[in-house]
């Protein structure tokens, strides 16, 4: 039988809840001996920009502000209200008769960020005090989904505003969905970036996020006819409540110009660069609060302005155009993710980008760092910087220059430090997804950094022309340049020369970065290299996601301790036959399929069974991502039902994800996913025993939606090509089991979960290149009828057009199945088939996906982040924790609302 739910200790989530009294006073910042100054608090009269005061004056100043600031926003369900109508009136400047859904969202949000800025202030003067080693997490992608419900939840105050909305006339979820998604990300990169922030705020670790502040996310997908249409992303319509404009944080990114030389005051030759172009970088911050902790860390991303707001010489002499082609020059840097970069201006956008953002990034840290009276060569002893793939690794080469041109230091203890701070997550073997930059390009954008990357490549190939008795092949492949027409930097290569540890993302993923991406540099520095296996938050994935499974988990562990150490659940699986269990896990999964089917119904128009199974693939559409093999497998189960078999499974086929505008063979698979779609949804000899849905827009919040629906996913890249996957983690931790192949992180769900728990199929990895070849030079085809089928009934345009079908069947003839969809086909689906099965045994199946879900505690963000900061970061936990808090007194001179949602004056 399920448990009562039993209370943690007293906590963050305890004073929410009203389990203990919450102390007195907010602390107050440490003093200097001997000073009643506070770190970090300078004198007054200079923060206020008055006349000097006196001693005794300033004292009482500074007694009057902290006890203006001495206590935290009260938690009550009246106060919270209060501060809701108040956002409303005075921040918003609407009246009661002017209460829409939409103000409803943004005063709410507005008051929540109250409450996180007051822990974010408290986070970051504590961790100035205690000079901690922080880590700066760099990505040019942070996909965060939305704010509001994230933050209620880790702050503990959902029930709270739940109810303070009700009585005010609105639901909380409702009021949640006027929210946009932040378009700061596309898919894997920007989602891991997001629950990693999360998980080092929640485990107390000091430190911050740098990213860019795109004012249009990738693209708004819509489905029309069948096809992608990309519209723009415009998130910020409404604004972004959440955030802080910094207006008195900003920095100068230079490009272009030139390179002179000089001899310093000690004769030393140094260099000066002279741009051409200036950029301005302001910064925005966006609190992110971690769960049942006081800490709140940062997320700094830059907004690109023109370093001179506006022209007048050009105004007077009539030259308006001028103007404004200087500003949007200068905003272009943070207008749209991932410019297409196929033409050279789209190349040369892309690579400011990069730069205007580390260079901004840079310049932060130093500043922060050189508060304090110390030398740069003590910069590793404070600050580590993760390089999230190689975007951000542009930096390398500008804290050398900073170093070297900016702060004098010589090259020796320069490179020192700066090996010593930066560290490199690959998260691809893909070649065209490992950045290399054409030479000209860098030489007259970033010239200074070009003469930086000569020598460093220089010095570099000399150590390893001497380690490797001067072997030419090897030294060309380990160079930064590559000699090619014209020659390239190749930005994975300057990574790993430049940072002092390199990690893949999942065993066999790192195993490949050792053996086939840098083998030579594992060759000499094999201490470099290790593995850090991706995780999720079950926060968001779980807890937010899935609050029907969330609560039969606090149920059987007795209490809610596996929110912050998934582990617990492992204790599931005793009762994994527990009929009583399997009953709640049941309803939870069958609460969600019709959430689930209820948006597919308003989206789509396609009803669809929730007794069925659902059968799941939502990511980025990439051809080594194989949907083309799920959906040619649709085709062939729909043929099997149409030749008269019944007695098979219902399935309802749900895809998702978005192709980058300029994949063409990926847009021609969302096609035919759709056509497919529109023949069998419309036969009525099918019913309900198949139907195939594509949800367009694929986002976090979507997402939230999906996963917890599933019965089974698909997670089917070609062996060798999938880094990890982090979708996988979270289908599983939500109660539904995977068929996928022996790539990225299924390998070690399939070690944890076991064998018995997961469908895999097809070639290993190490059977890879053994195929092509076959497929190739001998002409080897799929002699599966099933599939010759399938690639008939698509050449004949049963389900496309030719401008479709003509690509995609001459993408699966034997020599050019790169991907190897033919070959694996078969064996995918004798897996199909094993699914079904073990389906029809409900009993079975439940225990199946109770024994999985519960053995997921490895797969948890907490613990990547916990191994990242003690094998690579080297930092400590810094938990803020006040010693006493007062709550501020309800707001005074409103009155209670009344039944109608209305506050009388």
């Amino acid at each position: 039988m399920p448990f009562e739910r039993k209370h943690r200790t007293a906590s963050f989530q305890d004073l929410a809840a009203g389990v203990v009294s919450p102390p007195e006073t907010r602390p107050q910042p440490l003093a200097v001996s001997g000073s009643t100054t506070p770190v970090g608090v300078e004198s007054l009269s200079k923060v206020l920009g008055t006349v000097e005061l006196s001693p005794e004056e300033e004292e009482r100043r500074r007694q009057l502000l902290w006890s203006l600031m001495s206590s935290y926003l009260a938690r009550d369900v009246s106060s919270i209200q209060k501060y809701v109508v108040n956002h409303l009136e005075y921040s918003l400047a609407r009246t009661r008769h002017n209460f829409d859904r939409s103000g409803a969202y943004q005063a709410t949000a507005l008051s929540v960020r109250d409450r996180l800025i007051e822990a974010w202030n408290d986070t970051q003067q504590y961790f100035t005090e205690k000079d901690c080693r922080r880590v700066y997490y760099l990505s040019l992608e942070f996909l965060m989904g939305r704010y509001l419900d994230n933050a209620l939840i880790n702050l503990g105050l959902r029930e709270q505003y739940k109810e303070a909305l009700i009585e005010l006339g609105f639901d909380l979820d409702e009021v949640e969905s006027e929210e946009r998604e932040p378009g700061l990300g596309n898919g894997g990169l920007g989602r891991l970036a997001a629950c990693f922030l999360d998980s080092i705020a929640t485990l107390n670790y000091p430190g911050w996020g740098y990213g860019i502040r795109y004012r249009y996310g990738m693209f708004e997908q819509r489905i029309k006819n069948g096809y992608q249409i990309e519209l723009p992303d415009f998130w910020l319509t409404r604004g972004n409540p959440f955030e802080i404009e910094r207006l008195d944080v900003s920095y100068p990114v230079y490009f272009g110009g030139s390179v002179s030389q000089y001899t310093d005051n000690q004769g030393r030759l140094r260099f000066k660069w002279n741009p051409a172009e200036v950029v301005l970088a302001v910064a925005f911050d966006s609190p992110i609060p971690g769960y049942d902790t006081y800490n709140c860390i940062n997320l700094r991303l830059w907004d690109s302005k023109p370093a001179r707001e506006f022209d007048l010489s050009s105004f007077n002499v009539g030259d308006y155009y001028k103007i404004l082609e200087m500003r949007q020059t200068s905003e272009t840097l943070s207008a749209v993710l991932y410019p297409n970069d196929s033409t050279e201006a789209g190349k040369e956008l892309r690579l400011k980008q990069q730069y205007f953002f580390v260079s901004a990034t840079l310049q932060d840290i130093l500043r922060r760092f050189l508060k304090k009276d110390r030398p740069l060569t003590q910069l590793a002893e404070k600050v580590c910087v993760q390089l999230n793939d190689t975007h951000p690794t542009i930096g390398i080469v500008e804290l050398m220059r900073l170093l070297l041109d900016e702060n004098g230091l010589g090259w020796t203890e320069a490179w020192k430090t700066v090996k010593a701070v930066f560290s490199y997550t690959n998260h691809t073997v893909l070649p065209e997804a490992l950045e290399k930059w054409p030479v000209p390009l860098m030489e007259r954008l970033l010239p200074r950094h070009m003469q930086l990357i000569y020598e460093i490549n220089f010095r570099h190939l000399q150590e390893y022309a001497r380690l490797g008795n001067n072997d030419g092949h090897m030294l060309e492949r380990v160079s930064i340049i590559e000699e090619s027409f014209p020659k390239m930097v190749r930005m994975a290569q300057l990574a790993v020369v430049g940072s002092h540890t390199v990690n893949g993302v999942a065993e066999i993923h790192s195993q490949l970065v050792r053996t086939r991406l840098f083998p030579d540099f594992n060759r000499f520095e094999p201490k470099k290299f290790i593995n850090v296996t991706n995780g999720v938050t079950p926060r968001r994935w779980i807890l937010e996601a899935n609050p029907a499974l969330s609560a039969v988990f606090s149920r059987w562990t007795e209490s809610d301790d596996w929110i912050l150490d998934l582990n617990q659940i492992r204790q599931l699986e005793q009762y994994a036959e527990n009929p009583d269990l399997q009953r709640e896990f049941f309803e939870a999964k069958k609460e969600n399929k019709r959430r689930l089917a209820e948006y597919i119904r308003e989206k789509n128009g396609i009803h669809v069974d929730t007794n069925a199974l659902f059968d799941i693939q939502v990511k980025r559409i990439h051809e080594y991502k194989r949907q083309l093999l799920n959906i040619i497998g649709v085709i062939a189960r729909y043929n099997l039902i149409k030749s008269g078999r019944r007695d098979l499974v219902p399935r309802v086929f749900i895809f998702g994800g978005k192709a980058a505008a300029g994949y063409a063979q990926a847009k021609r698979i969302i096609r035919l996913i759709n056509g497919v779609a529109d023949v069998v949804n419309n036969d009525p000899d099918v019913g309900d025993l198949l139907k195939v849905v594509f949800l367009e827009n694929y986002s976090v919040s979507l997402a939230e939606l999906i996963i917890p629906a599933s019965d089974i996913s698909e997670h089917i890249s070609t062996a060798g090509m999938e880094a990890s996957g982090t979708s996988n983690m979270k289908f599983v931790m939500n109660g539904g089991l995977i068929i996928g192949t022996m790539d990225g992180a299924n390998i070690e769900i399939r070690d944890e979960v076991c064998p018995d728990n997961i469908f895999i199929f097809g070639l290993l990895a190490d059977e890879i290149d053994k195929a092509r070849s076959e497929l190739k030079y001998r002409g080897w085809s799929c002699s599966d009828q099933r599939f010759q089928n399938a690639l008939a009934q698509i050449g004949r345009g049963m389900y496309c057009g030719p401008d479709t079908y003509q690509e995609i069947a001459r993408a699966l003839e034997p020599p050019n199945d790169y991907y190897l969809v033919s070959r694996d086909f078969a064996s995918y689906m004798d897996a199909q088939d094993r699914v079904d099965a073990a389906y029809k045994d409900k009993r079975s199946w439940l225990a199946k996906c109770i024994v999985a879900t519960s053995r997921m505690g490895k797969f948890s963000s907490d613990r990547s982040i916990h191994e990242y900061a003690e094998r690579i970061w080297h930092i400590e936990p810094c938990a803020f924790t006040p010693s006493s808090i007062t709550y501020k007194e309800p707001v005074e001179g409103v009155a209670a609302p009344t039944a109608d949602g209305t506050t009388p004056r």
